[in-house]
């Protein structure tokens, strides 16, 4: 309206009372305060039947809602909701028909019920964006393995270690380790081979304790699954997106367990780990997989952990030698610097098509190259 300093009750008042004069031209006072024809005939009948009492704006909400949802499905939505506080619509649908709620509400549905009962942000949703992703074809093809960001835990430093399932997104292991070191890890990996059998690889960074750096990238952990007959592959540098499942489960293991809960001790967080690592496999729905939770994809792995190592032997075409406690091999009198995870074991040397250029083995696996035909001490 175009009266300025006036309240819009007081610009309503003066219009009413003007327009229910006998002679009042009723287009030409709605011309002049500046609204529709419309308007004017609603705000005067209005007048007319309650005074000024029918003059203040009112709730446009229906009488019913014969459309709104129950309240039994309302309450169970945000039960589910507060026993995961991370989880959207489309997880708390699924889980809602996984239950036998019929008919399970459509994910949108849900996704309002959250919203009247002010659990989903606004920012939250608009930071949602769709993945691109990549699997391999089979459980236990490949394991992604890393550790999440390190955060204070009585008088020391928790460092959680998780191991996920390119496949199934089924976390076969999560462990509380108090430090980054092979004397950590290896033998949360065995409990984790022990009980899903052996992958065939294993993807990491190139942080130890799987590697010093991109280009020194073998250490006695990765030696010691290479002698399990796990390859073990680097992601490229600086680049975490080739870890991106296990980068995205370290996000949700924060979410919701490290940041929203307190822990006395290793103890105490080890047995929350465990407890969510089962609603995670078991219950939580994974978009990634058509929302299913991870263990209706995984199969153990056939590979069976073995109680021993068996010795290592190469082919008769190589050339075995043994690395000395500095990580080097000699030949013809000369040293080679290969690694000193490989300390105290047998290495083969295979010959190529190149006179002189030996593929160096371990195990199985190709782990270097020499050229003996430049008889200088090489990093490898």
């Amino acid at each position: 309206m175009p009266f300025r300093g006036l309240s819009v009750m007081e610009q309503r008042r003066l219009f009413v009372e003007a327009a229910s004069l006998e002679d009042a031209n009723l287009r030409g006072l709605c011309r002049a305060f500046g609204i529709s024809p419309t308007t004017g005939y609603k705000w005067l009948g209005r007048y007319r039947e309650s005074g000024e009492a029918g003059l203040p704006d009112r709730s446009r909400r229906p009488l019913s809602s014969p459309r709104r949802s129950p309240v039994a499905l309302e309450q169970a939505v945000v039960a589910v909701r507060r026993a995961h506080p991370c989880w959207g619509g489309r997880k708390i649908h699924h889980v809602l028909r996984a239950q036998g709620l019929d008919p399970a509400p459509h994910r949108s549905t849900v996704t309002g019920i959250l919203h009247r009962h002010g659990l989903i942000a606004p920012e939250a949703s608009a930071q949602r964006r769709p993945w691109q992703r990549f699997e391999r074809a089979t459980p236990n093809e490949l394991w992604q393995m890393d550790f999440k960001g390190h955060f204070p835990l009585g008088a020391g430093r928790c460092h959680p270690l998780t191991v996920i399932d390119d496949h199934s997104r089924f976390l076969v292991a999560l462990s509380a380790c108090r430090d980054e070191r092979r004397a950590s890890v290896q033998p949360a990996l065995t409990e984790s081979f022990r009980r899903h059998g052996l992958p065939e690889a294993i993807l990491v960074d190139n942080g130890p304790p799987w590697g010093k750096d991109s280009e020194h990238r073998h250490t006695r952990l990765t030696a010691w699954l290479m002698r399990l007959g796990v390859a073990v592959h680097h992601g490229r540098p600086y680049h975490p997106q080739t870890r991106g499942k296990n980068e995205r489960l370290n996000g949700t293991l924060a979410r919701e367990v490290v940041e929203v809960e307190d822990f006395a001790d290793f103890e105490t967080l080890q047995a929350r780990f465990d407890a969510w690592r089962e609603v995670y496999n078991h219950l939580r729905p994974h978009e990634a997989i058509g929302d299913r939770p991870p263990a209706s994809r995984y199969l153990r792995s056939p590979r069976a952990f073995p109680d021993q190592l068996p010795p290592i032997a190469y082919p008769d075409d190589c050339l075995v030698r043994r690395v000395d406690r500095y990580g080097r091999i000699s030949i013809r009198h000369h040293p080679y610097f290969l690694s000193g995870a490989f300390a105290g074991h047998p290495v083969g040397l295979r010959p190529t098509q190149r006179d002189g250029l030996y593929d160096v083995l371990f195990c199985t696996f190709t782990v270097a190259q020499l050229d003996l035909n430049k008889p200088q001490e090489t990093d490898a």
